[in-house]
């Protein structure tokens, strides 16, 4: 987007046939949902587990973004609680950051060399800020390891019809850019360990999908949900909350505002519904509804090196209907935003992921991503 750092969507694709690479990438390369966490050779990791509950956390996605400046491979982890009374509880959801630097490993080096971070971000296409963004950073739109997903990103799924809102996209048709597999094969990626089944993420700029904003479908949406709910939200914009009670005032500009911020939320997706991610490092966030006044405040410093974290992704309620699994597990929530290091700090010769911020909005109403 003009004047801000460029927004990439993430597009749910084939079912992945299995654990392991599929391609030229390494499967701690590969963008996913689902299935269990990849991590890179140098990276040591556990299962984590839910801080309230002491569940074992499950993969939502799985996120690799290399950055321009840095070690030349980092990936970012998103797990979370499935048990119900966790959904949307801060402490019940887990973001790991962790990083590879082929210098760790000369012989991963020599073998894996086409992937160089000096070699993905040639191009404009990138998962982070490019173009005379003030961010440090930029990543690759080259996530999948498969060069004709990224020269036809423009043709990727944004038209899968078990993947819409409530009716067909306007915007640039899509394709498979993996193969796809049975059934059978993606339950035996889980194993004895329940995982949502895994599916390849696939990458397209935002921006293509602009000349086919359906600002029709997202008021539709909108007029769903109020007929639903009882709320008229043309009548709240026009009064002039006057009223002789002060809560009364507060309390109708607190509703004002959460329409107001929802029906922003619908009408920016509505350029693509099926879209479960939007990655946009420093960028700005989609809220879904009205975020506290003193976020900014809210979100740590890095534990690690003491940096200010900035926006990094965000997870889409779309994305909820698309975890699927054979034991009934399911995770609910509006949107999670997550904040990362500015400075994508890694300690020299450290070998766990470090964790960052997340902060999840509840979902105002399911239904609607479904």
């Amino acid at each position: 987007m003009a004047g801000g750092p460029p927004v990439l969507l993430g597009l749910r694709d084939a079912a992945m046939a299995g654990p392991g690479p599929a391609g030229p990438l390494p499967a701690w390369a590969t963008n996913k949902l689902g299935g269990t966490a990849d991590w890179a050779p140098a990276v040591r990791a556990g299962p984590p587990r839910c801080a309230r509950c002491g569940r074992a956390l499950l993969l939502l996605v799985q996120v690799y973004c290399p950055l321009e400046r840095g070690p030349a491979h980092r990936a970012l982890h998103v797990f979370a609680c499935a048990a119900p009374r966790c959904w949307g509880a801060a402490r019940s959801w887990k973001v790991l950051r962790s990083h590879y630097s082929q210098a760790q490993d000369k012989q991963t080096r020599k073998q894996e060399s086409n992937l160089a971070a000096k070699d993905w971000c040639e191009d404009a296409d990138d998962w982070g800020a490019c173009d005379g963004a003030q961010a440090p950073a930029c990543a690759s739109l080259e996530l999948l390891g498969l060069k004709e997903a990224v020269s036809n990103e423009v043709e990727c799924a944004c038209q899968l019809q078990q993947l819409h809102l409530s009716e067909p996209a306007h915007g640039p048709g899509a394709q498979h850019t993996h193969p796809a597999a049975s059934e059978d094969m993606v339950m035996a990626v889980a194993g004895s360990a329940p995982v949502f089944q895994p599916f390849y993420v696939n990458v397209v700029d935002e921006e293509d999908y602009m000349g086919f904003l359906d600002t029709d479908h997202a008021d539709k949406l909108l007029k769903e949900y109020q007929q639903r709910e009882g709320v008229d939200l043309e009548q709240m914009m026009s009064e002039s909350y006057e009223g002789e009670d002060g809560n009364e005032k507060y309390e109708k500009s607190e509703v004002k505002n959460w329409d107001h911020t929802f029906h922003k939320f619908l009408k920016r997706i509505s350029v693509c519904p099926e879209q479960i991610l939007r990655y946009s490092w420093g960028g700005q966030p989609l809220f879904i509804t009205c975020p506290p006044a003193n976020l900014d405040q809210a979100i740590p410093a890095c534990s690690t090196c003491g940096s200010s974290r900035v926006f990094e992704f965000q997870l889409m309620p779309t994305l909820v209907s698309m975890l699927q699994s054979d034991s009934d597990l399911s995770v609910e929530f509006g949107t999670a935003i997550v904040y990362t290091c500015e400075r994508s700090c890694w300690p020299t010769n450290h070998q766990t992921p470090l964790e960052e911020f997340i902060f999840v909005q509840e979902d105002p109403d399911q239904r609607l991503f479904k």
